[in-house]
């Protein structure tokens, strides 16, 4: 009787001890399976991860070249990817293999930080004046992000729009300013009114140079890709005899500035334009630099410090060119070695474009001293 008192007691002791063993174990657990369940979530695919991937594919064909300087990703479809660039530009080559998810179409755009924006400023002109070496400096100063290659739009590509032109520009943050330079802008009749019809804000900077050796140089530059073409002397006159300036030559015509500059002060004010020396960018480039940096109202970052002169090519370099720690000089197509032209023809030349010359430092209130 007492055996079987004792058995009945048994049963409710081993059933709370049952309970204890079963709170100590989970107690015990809890910590692990939290941790798992942090674990897992933490290295689980994320929604974002295919954007990423793709955001690296961009980034890995930018960095081959085909980047903001020379293309860019003008929409994005489930399965593909849009490219709206003209067949007669191949300065903006597409990749071959960037395919999107579709599950992440449509996001491209969110990638990145800044967004793209129509360029606030221009460089206009003009061929062989210097633009290049413009275009190189002023990419030191961070505040200024511009397209390496000519995108040619108001030119020659301005039938694919204003969004086409836009895709093309780097992006941007707040305070930073789009830049792109294209240097037959200058003497395309059409371009000043395009221009204006996308802003009329827009900031204009024209680099000109002694016309007569711009001419040279022009002519040096088609040399080297055409070496049957005729003599400079040949192609400079009409009838050699008479001294009769062909003006229809482009070498000859793009010189004529104040002729071009007339047409741009139809659709802009002076001070909307700013003209470079071409001459003092090489020999005091941080001094015409510093005027740039003004006249685009930011801060005077790039002075000497980043000049040093390289004798070899005969005009400045950077000591360190844009994202790179590395000296950088313009490549071998600048600095050519011009061919001897006839002294009387230079001079002929000369008497030629003094008087557009000297009605091109009365527009522009500044004296180049390309007469002297």
């Amino acid at each position: 009787m007492a055996f079987s008192r004792i058995r009945k007691l048994d049963a409710p002791s081993r059933g709370i001890l049952s309970r204890k063993a079963v709170v100590t174990l989970c107690s015990l657990l809890a910590p692990l399976i939290l941790l798992h369940l942090l674990t897992d979530r933490c290295t689980s695919p994320s929604p974002v991860k295919g954007s990423l991937r793709t955001k690296r594919l961009v980034s890995e064909r930018s960095a081959a070249g085909y980047g903001v300087a020379r293309g860019a990703v003008t929409g994005v479809r489930a399965g593909t990817t849009i490219w709206k660039l003209p067949e007669e530009s191949p300065a903006f080559p597409p990749p071959q293999d960037l395919v999107v998810s579709p599950r992440f179409a449509g996001k491209i755009s969110q990638l990145g930080e800044g967004s793209k924006k129509l360029p606030q400023a221009l460089i206009i002109g003009v061929k062989k004046g210097g633009t290049r070496a413009l275009l190189e400096f002023l990419r030191v100063h961070p505040d200024i992000r511009a397209v390496g290659a000519e995108p040619h739009f108001f030119d020659r590509n301005y039938d694919y729009g204003l969004e086409w032109y836009r895709d093309l520009m780097p992006k941007t943050l707040e305070g930073q300013i789009t830049m792109e330079k294209t240097p037959s802008y200058f003497v395309t009749r059409e371009a000043p009114a395009r221009i204006s019809a996308m802003s009329r804000d827009t900031k204009l900077i024209v680099v000109v140079r002694d016309p007569v050796t711009r001419a040279i140089s022009d002519y040096t530059q088609t040399l080297s890709k055409k070496p049957d073409i005729p003599s400079f002397e040949s192609l400079t006159f009409k009838n050699r005899t008479t001294g009769l300036i062909d003006t229809s030559w482009s070498a000859i015509q793009i010189g004529i500035y104040a002729k071009h500059l007339d047409n741009w002060l139809q659709y802009f004010p002076m001070d909307q334009i700013l003209f470079v020396s071409g001459e003092r960018l090489i020999s005091d480039p941080a001094g015409e630099l510093g005027r740039v940096q003004d006249f685009l109202g930011l801060k005077r970052i790039i002075t000497d410090k980043h000049f040093y002169f390289n004798q070899t090519k005969g005009f400045p370099c950077l000591k360190k060119a844009e994202g790179s720690s590395k000296p950088h000089c313009l490549g071998k197509t600048k600095g050519r070695t011009h061919p001897n032209i006839d002294p009387e023809v230079v001079q002929r030349l000369r008497d030629f474009y003094r008087p557009f010359n000297m009605k091109f430092y009365q527009m522009t209130g500044r004296f180049f001293g390309w007469d002297g």
